[in-house]
């Protein structure tokens, strides 16, 4: 093909790439032109029409030309994805924790509900043992005691990476399925959330309770101490995020619902990312520490300790201006 059919051919779509170039390097901004979602394409585009003029040996000034676009292009690109790098850690490193701290109503009263019943249930089970079986048949019961039976344990036994993989999955996906259901069946005036948070706190009490009194206290905390710091927050606050839309709905103020309900839902989705980081994080620990047998029990106990540590500092000061 001739340069001049070409040209003739793809000129029109250089200078469209030109075009968007120029309108968003004078604004300084990747977010300013519905053409913006094909910015990539033309980008890809771009690259193919000048590796062609080069293979073909068409004139310089359309070669250097289109080099030019590619390497404005490439400026762009770079700086859009260290941007969203920088929103990235901006949100993790002080958006979600201050959004945290400034409902605090929210997450003080979903972290009581999902504490609160579980321990008056623990305290009932260690004086009365029968009472486990309220929340649990006897078939689930044996099915904890199987799982946290100390004989069942092979000292210094670590499982394979293979399995640590897929168990990380799995975790990660049971997660988050738990926080989901507990954020998104709050839009139902907070019922939801409010059933979700108590039972899942009933069934934690009831199965520490049991294990204390058989005689699991080591196998079960050991366990649960290290990924339960991120796991069990984040639980909270994503029980809190469905309050935040179940109160939307019940008292809208002078708005309507939707409007409520719609001014609500931002905040409450921010909240939702920060559960969803905070989960993997867990499913990780989980996965390749809590399961870890050859670990000790004083290692298990003092990272466990350390992670709670972290998570509360992080929450309470994380993002902080100073004064």
């Amino acid at each position: 093909m001739k340069q001049a059919q070409f040209e003739k051919l793809y000129a029109a779509q250089w200078q469209r790439f030109e075009n968007l170039l120029n309108e968003v390097e004078a604004s300084s901004s990747m977010n300013v032109s519905p053409d913006l979602a094909s910015f990539s394409q033309l980008y890809r585009k771009i690259c193919h029409f000048h590796s062609l003029a080069k293979e073909r040996q068409y004139s310089s000034y359309l070669v250097d030309s289109l080099g030019e676009l590619i390497v404005r292009g490439h400026q762009l690109l770079y700086r859009s994805k260290a941007g969203l790098r920088h929103k990235f850690l901006q949100f993790f490193l002080r958006d979600f924790p201050e959004l945290v701290r400034k409902e605090w109503r929210l997450f003080w009263l979903a972290t009581a509900l999902f504490y609160v019943p579980g321990l008056v249930l623990f305290i009932c089970i260690l004086l009365k043992p029968e009472v486990v079986y309220t929340m649990m048949d006897p078939s689930q019961v044996y099915m904890f005691e199987e799982m946290y039976n100390p004989d069942n344990r092979v000292l210094g036994e670590a499982r394979e990476s293979e399995t640590n993989w897929l168990m990380f999955g799995y975790y990660i996906w049971n997660n988050i399925s738990v926080a989901f259901r507990t954020f998104a069946t709050g839009i139902i005036w907070g019922l939801g959330s409010l059933f979700f948070l108590i039972y899942n706190s009933l069934i934690f009490g009831a199965v520490s309770g049991h294990l204390v009194n058989v005689g699991y206290t080591d196998t079960f905390f050991t366990f649960v101490i290290a990924h339960g710091s991120f796991e069990l927050t984040a639980i909270a606050i994503a029980g809190a995020a469905g309050l935040k839309l179940g109160g939307a709905v019940l008292a809208p103020g002078n708005r309507t619902r939707l409007d409520a309900l719609k001014t609500a839902t931002q905040p409450a989705i921010a909240l939702v990312y920060g559960v969803v980081a905070m989960l993997v994080i867990a499913a990780f620990v989980e996965a390749f520490w809590s399961s870890n047998n050859s670990l000790h029990a004083w290692q298990k106990y003092s990272v466990g300790t350390l992670l709670w540590f972290i998570v509360v500092v992080y929450l309470g000061f994380a993002g902080k201006k100073k004064t």
